[in-house]
């Protein structure tokens, strides 16, 4: 799954997500009885597989409660279903905490407690006015996720128990023990040279990796090569699928240095205003979207090839949340 949340995308890509939202008229579907009904919502999310499944499960829940519900799930990117979310192409989608506090806001320093930070960023875009004094748009935060889709470092199961190691405050006494003479770590070419990556990971926890043990590969290549031991470590999202389909143990990041990428719904004002029960009735939802339960339904799709719409469906109905 590539990173498409942490990058910005070139202008074309923005205007082609605006014009395919504008020039084809709005399927909205669903509705009926319910607490929503009359309610038009159009829920948007980006294109990668976790947001396409969370996707999916608030359009299918939304329309059970009643609402009319235009499907605008699998969008280009973070800047462009953003976009969409501020023109009033879309009304609402799931976004990431860390996503709109460093890539949105701007800000170069994460907050590590989660609430806070899903409050400093609530409290950011319910400001009329951005840093420049311009009118924006008005958005609402709300029904944060305990889902934390972050970075962290994995390694096989069998070889964690092996070397001891369950935290990253580990490191540091293993790669200065015989035994943490040939270890190696794999990650992305952007990691590589990110704050709040490899330099940050290593300052913070205060060991050195020698350059030739330090491997860069493409995304996919790192949770392949980190399942068949040929490296020790491998950088990782925590709530990928490809963690449990392939028996790798996340360190657990006990200084707290990654960023918090926790989901919640990104909502107009407006939309919120007219339909303030939304927040009640998708707050039982949002609660069950833990990390564990995010990495079983990413395998899902990514591993097992069902579709998200199906996975989504079965797991309202294993929850009990639709009938």
């Amino acid at each position: 799954m590539s990173r498409v949340r942490r990058t910005r995308v070139a202008l074309a890509a923005l205007t082609a997500a605006g014009l395919a939202l504008t020039g084809c008229a709005a399927q909205y579907t669903g509705g009926g009885e319910g607490p929503l009904k009359g309610a038009r919502i159009a829920f948007g999310s980006k294109d990668f597989t976790e947001q396409r499944v969370i996707g999916q499960i608030a359009v299918q829940y939304l329309r059970d409660q009643g609402a009319d519900v235009w499907d605008q799930t699998g969008l280009v990117s973070s800047e462009a279903v953003r976009g969409s979310l501020e023109r009033g192409d879309i009304d609402a989608y799931w976004e990431y905490t860390g996503t709109a506090w460093i890539t949105y806001f701007g800000h170069d320093e994460p907050i590590a407690d989660a609430d806070e930070q899903f409050d400093a960023v609530a409290r950011e875009d319910a400001r009329s006015r951005d840093a420049d004094g311009k009118p924006k748009p008005s958005i609402r935060w709300i029904d944060r996720a305990p889902l934390d889709n972050t970075y962290a470092f994995a390694i096989r199961a069998d070889k964690a128990k092996e070397l001891g190691v369950s935290k990253l405050s580990d490191l540091r006494a293993l790669l200065d023990s015989p035994k943490g003479k040939d270890l190696t770590f794999c990650i992305e070419s952007e990691f590589a040279n990110r704050p709040d990556g490899m330099p940050g990971v290593q300052r913070t926890y205060g060991f050195q990796v020698p350059r030739n043990r330090l491997r860069r590969l493409d995304t996919g290549l790192i949770y392949s090569q980190t399942g068949n031991g040929t490296c020790t470590f491998g950088e990782v999202f925590t709530t990928d699928g490809r963690i449990k389909g392939l028996n790798l143990t996340v360190l657990d990041d006990d200084r707290q240095f990654f960023p918090r990428y926790n989901a919640a719904i990104s909502i107009r004002a407006e939309v919120l205003r007219e339909h303030p029960q939304i927040e009640r009735l998708m707050r039982p939802v949002a609660r069950r979207l833990t990390t564990a339960q995010l990495q079983v339904l990413n395998a899902r799709v990514d591993i097992d090839g069902v579709l998200p719409e199906k996975v989504a469906k079965e797991w309202l109905q294993d929850e009990g949340l639709v009938d």
